[in-house]
């Protein structure tokens, strides 16, 4: 079944968008510094740089299964948990804005978790649907 284009547009957007927040990060180094230097000071030593490097690769799973629109229920999900525990570690402490009223808040986080279960709705109500309607012509 095709998904209506506005959906379309929505998983791709955010597959481009968990892409490049993943893929610099990993080819710069950056990951490795997030893990070292702010993960194991926060508590998840030593496991720091390990957890970074599952985050970015987790995101970029999620983006490889929102452009291909299969497989979508884990990994949106855990990329949800992702920004979900980094609205609450990171952004937080700054407020709602991410620029403007304030600085790296979590207003950008919140429209991902939005989208993403946006998604993750549309593609189960209409599971639901084609299922309903296999077994009214049967």
């Amino acid at each position: 079944m095709l998904q209506p284009l506005h959906i379309a547009v929505l998983r791709i957007t955010i597959a481009i968008i968990l892409l490049t927040h993943s893929i610099p990060s990993i080819v710069s180094g950056d990951v490795n510094l997030f893990g070292k230097m702010y993960l194991n000071e926060v508590g998840f030593a030593p496991f720091g740089i390990s957890l970074a490097w599952a985050i970015k690769l987790s995101h970029i799973f999620a983006a490889l299964c929102l452009i291909l629109n299969r497989w979508l229920l884990f990994p949106c999900l855990v990329t949800i948990a992702v920004l979900i525990t980094g609205i609450f570690m990171v952004h937080l402490k700054d407020g709602w804005f991410v620029i403007g009223g304030g600085r790296n808040g979590i207003e950008y986080n919140v429209l991902l978790v939005a989208a993403i279960s946006s998604i993750l709705l549309y593609n189960h109500s209409s599971k639901r649907q084609v299922q309903n309607n296999k077994s009214e012509a049967a």
